[in-house]
């Protein structure tokens, strides 16, 4: 695969067993979910387990993706619960909606 085929990236939260959320990127978010829920991904969910993917959207290349992820990381929890909630189809219209662009 070269890099103009290369894989979307992918913004997803998952709850921990104490219903914290976690917000994070990948390419391949089954792979990522088994990583973390086997204790290989992330530091801050080892231990937090058994873990719930409650949201997953595209978010287009690395650099996006990681601006995407910035912005729901700097949310209020209930926030991200109305994310969840709603699943909307563009998570870029929907934060413009949140801050009320």
């Amino acid at each position: 695969m070269n890099s103009s085929e290369a894989a979307p990236w992918r913004l997803y939260i998952l709850r921990t067993r104490s219903g914290a959320l976690y917000t994070g990127i990948t390419t391949d978010v089954v792979r990522r979910f088994l990583q973390h829920q086997s204790g290989k991904g992330a530091r801050a969910l080892r231990g937090k387990g058994p873990l719930e993917l409650l949201f997953h959207c595209e978010a287009g290349d690395r650099s996006s993706a990681s601006k995407l992820e910035y912005q729901v990381k700097q949310l209020r929890k209930s926030d991200k619960v109305r994310l969840v909630v709603h699943q909307p189809d563009s998570l870029t219209a929907w934060l413009e909606d949140l801050r009320g662009g």
